[in-house]
């Protein structure tokens, strides 16, 4: 499977129909939303040219308006027209920092992904139990991950099937904290998370976090693994096989926005 064919599988099973644990799903003919218990969400996949696009992103900012909330347009560099992302800042949209979406082929797992790896590597399965990945996560981002590791515990109840939590020790202490996402009906697993204190990086951490989820992945039957890959992550995918499908771009639309 070419890049091209591979990034038309991607955006119909995990933008055009994807369904996401906690998010009610809304699909018109150009957009596809998720949004959340309180109104909030995010804009998942859009089919737009350049003659309708300036008037359905101000019908969606009006549609979000009266929800009550701000939301997220997931921006693809892909995605139609291709300026999109020029019209998202002028209709009063913030971009964030651009992320790398990238792709293994499963059937392919290179050698150092199917080793069984050397350090204590636990998977999280009782929502009671995640005190380690909030340490990590507050260690790391320097901020309270209490609601975070709250949000994180309610999928585990909910969608055990959906998620899966693992944490990374050396001597006892926990220093890594990465997580896997297992959408029904899809072809696609995909990886988040892979925090790891800074102390201990450099040392095949993370690497051996994303054996431990690939070769779950392989277990679950599923054929691709994805990531959201950040400028530090990037490179260690690529390094073993990771395919570079897109760019993606979160473009933030606050409540209070006057655009």
């Amino acid at each position: 499977m070419n890049r091209n064919e591979l990034l038309a599988l991607y955006d119909r099973h995990e933008r055009r129909d994807a369904l996401m644990p906690g998010f009610r799903r809304e699909q018109t003919p150009l957009v596809v939303r998720h949004i959340s218990a309180d109104g909030g969400g995010m804009l998942v996949y859009s089919h737009l040219d350049d003659d309708n696009a300036d008037a359905v992103i101000a019908a969606e900012i009006a549609y979000w308006r009266e929800l009550g909330n701000g939301f997220e347009w997931k921006l693809y560099s892909h995605d139609q027209p291709a300026d999109l992302g020029q019209r998202l800042a002028a209709h009063g949209f913030s971009a964030g920092e651009d992320e790398a979406i990238m792709a293994l082929d499963l059937a392919a797992l290179p050698a150092p992904l199917a080793q069984t790896p050397t350090i204590t590597i636990r998977r999280i399965t009782d929502p009671n139990e995640l005190d380690d990945v909030r340490t990590v996560e507050a260690a790391v981002w320097q901020r309270d991950a209490s609601a975070w590791s709250d949000r994180l515990a309610t999928q585990l109840r909910a969608t055990p099937d959906f998620i899966s939590v693992y944490v990374a020790y050396v001597d006892a202490v926990p220093v890594c904290a990465a997580r896997i996402n297992f959408p029904a009906n899809s072809p696609f697993a995909s990886l988040w998370g892979g925090a790891t204190l800074p102390a201990y990086r450099g040392r095949g951490i993370y690497t051996a976090l994303v054996a431990v989820r690939a070769q779950e992945a392989v277990q679950r039957g599923y054929h691709f693994l994805t990531i959201d890959a950040s400028p530090m992550s990037r490179p260690i995918v690529a390094k073993y096989g990771f395919q570079l499908l897109t760019m993606s771009q979160p473009c933030d639309w606050g409540k209070n926005n006057s655009g």
